[in-house]
């Protein structure tokens, strides 16, 4: 007979909506309910047939769940989590874990003292297409060279949500820590140096905070890599999309029709539709020996079937079947960086790491 691990969802944005349709589907999770202050919460309950709620702590101890999953902002990450292992919930969170290093320490900490699983929403690792990138890009030699960026053009509620986002968190840290953990992964190496630039392109977010940003990174393997983010109406379409890495014997890229007006689908973030190898081996006469080759990837998994894979990743957590220990070690290790991007941004000091 199937365990039951009843969870509690808060949060409804694009993300809990698609975690909370995969807690509703998954043999061994019971959705007892969702919990936010808004009417998308409300929505997405009568869609599930499960109880809305609007104050956390009232719905912790109302449904007395096992695991709760956050997909709010940021800044409550902490403080809803503290709260759900307090109350000896397993619990699953969105990116950033937390908005500094030392919180998020904490989190992990308080996570092992209760024999509780904590879990962060790195969703790239759970995508066959991100999985190859990084697995090609150990056959390239060393140094690596890394690009990425996710430029967003947005306006209407996209804009609206991406200015509550930046009430706490630059985009560099709430989107950087994927592509810098994709990063990791291909070097295999410790970052040891940071800089990054900023610049605040509107009045529309507060004096202190900046929509645009880009990280440069050195790791002690001498490879780099930088990474770029930039919100809102003025962001160019052009500047959307790109995916690539490059090392002695070739590089590897992700290829994706942007379509019009792409950047600021949510569904597209994750969306691939080719990989493109390329090799370096030249000829006597100095010309490549061999053509680009391209594996083709649409029919790669929809954005509500990777948050399924993460949350079946979840529940085997839950249950022993894997450990988290690494993964946390890693989050850690990728929020250090953008944490430190950050600072780079607001001083103009690179930061040694």
């Amino acid at each position: 007979m199937t365990e039951i691990t009843r969870v509690l969802l808060v949060g409804a944005g694009h993300m809990g909506t698609s975690h909370g349709r995969a807690y509703a589907a998954i043999d061994g999770f019971d959705l007892c309910g969702v919990v936010t202050r808004g009417e998308s919460g409300a929505r997405l309950a009568r869609e599930l047939e499960v109880p809305h709620h609007r104050d956390f702590d009232a719905a912790l101890a109302a449904t007395r769940p096992d695991a709760v999953g956050i997909a709010s902002f940021t800044d409550t990450h902490v403080p809803f989590a503290t709260a759900a292992l307090e109350a000896g919930c397993h619990v699953f969170v969105e990116k950033p874990l937390a908005a500094d290093v030392s919180a998020a320490r904490a989190l992990v900490d308080l996570a092992n003292d209760r024999s509780r699983v904590i879990a962060v929403g790195y969703i790239l690792r759970h995508h066959p297409s991100w999985q190859r990138f990084v697995t090609l890009a150990h056959d390239l030699g060393k140094p690596l060279v890394m690009r990425m960026n996710l430029n967003q053009q947005s306006s209407g509620p996209e804009w609206a949500t991406h200015r509550s986002i930046m009430s706490t968190t630059s985009p560099i840290v709430d989107c950087g820590v994927h592509y810098v953990d994709v990063m990791s992964q291909m070097t295999n190496a410790k970052a040891v140096r940071v800089s990054a630039i900023g610049a605040r392109l509107t009045d529309d977010i507060a004096p202190d905070m900046y929509n645009y940003g880009q990280l440069q990174i050195t790791f002690d393997d001498g490879s780099v890599g930088w990474y770029e983010a930039g919100w809102g109406p003025m962001i160019s379409e052009t500047a959307y999309f790109v995916k690539d890495v490059f090392g002695p014997l070739g590089a590897i890229s992700i290829e994706a029709d942007a379509g019009d007006s792409a950047s600021a689908d949510v569904d597209r973030h994750t969306a691939t539709d080719a990989i493109r190898i390329h090799r370096s081996r030249m000829r006597d006469d100095g010309s490549l020996a061999e053509a680009d080759e391209l594996i083709t990837t649409g029919d790669e998994p929809d954005h509500d079937e990777l948050c399924r894979r993460e949350q079946e990743w979840f529940l085997d957590a839950i249950h022993g079947r894997v450990d988290v220990g690494r993964h946390l070690d890693e989050v850690i290790q990728s929020l250090e960086i953008v944490v430190a991007a950050d600072e780079s941004v607001r001083t103009g000091r690179t930061v040694e790491i």
